[in-house]
């Protein structure tokens, strides 16, 4: 009972309270001071983030602007150049009128020989068509003869009735249905124009430059043949 009622206990207690009271409100205060600066922090970065977006908003509409005034600009400029173009156009189109009566008989005989040439021109391609079906019915029937012996196939091309495609078959011993195929087609001089050959052949120009000078496709074929069994040896 003697230390329990010592003097110096209640001060000691009444320090350590106060030391404990001051803890506990010096760690209130530090976690409320944290909580707020944390806040503060994340409402910042909030802000921040927010004012950015909205300044890249503000930018890449400010882009698109500039970039639709400038095609405005663009076309206005273009506009110009054509406004002047007309003008001047119409300056010409106004002198040239002046001498519109001088120039009346010469314009007529001009038209009159457009018209005489366009009709040349038309009536030449209406017989070199066809000539050209009629040289490709003759080619059909001169290749008729290489059918059966060199297995020969011919074939029209769906909607190119000026082409030709020529199958070669019996070349590959491994494989004697294997094709060897190329498409004859005539141009508007009626020359003879290999545009497609597969498998390729290197000396296939020549070959088509000596059947345009000899018009001898007989021996065009053949050519063309040995060339392709020439490939498996």
């Amino acid at each position: 009972m003697a230390c329990i009622t010592h003097s110096s206990v209640p001060g000691q207690l009444e320090k350590t309270l106060k030391q404990v009271r001051s803890k506990l409100l010096n760690q209130c205060i530090e976690e409320t001071y944290t909580t707020e600066i944390t806040e503060r922090k994340q409402a910042h970065k909030d802000a921040i983030k927010s004012y950015t977006d909205t300044c890249s908003k503000k930018y890449k509409e400010d882009e698109l602007l500039f970039e639709n005034f400038q095609t405005c600009r663009n076309d206005i400029e273009h506009q110009n150049v054509l406004v002047k173009e007309k003008m001047n156009e119409m300056s010409r189109i106004l002198l040239d009128m002046q001498d519109k009566e001088k120039q009346k008989d010469d314009l007529i005989t001009s038209i009159q020989q457009l018209r005489e040439e366009q009709a040349r021109k038309k009536d030449l391609m209406i017989a070199q068509n066809k000539a050209n079906k009629d040289r490709l019915k003759t080619l059909q029937k001169s290749a008729e003869t290489f059918e059966i012996r060199l297995r020969l196939e011919i074939r029209k091309p769906q909607g190119k009735p000026e082409q030709l495609q020529f199958v070669f078959r019996n070349i590959n011993h491994k494989d004697l249905e294997c094709p060897y195929t190329f498409i004859l087609w005539l141009n508007a001089e009626g020359e003879y124009t290999v545009i497609s050959c597969d498998p390729p052949l290197e000396c296939m120009p020549q070959l088509e430059k000596k059947v345009r000078e000899t018009n001898n496709f007989s021996a065009f074929l053949a050519n063309v043949r040995k060339e392709f069994a020439a490939l498996n040896l």
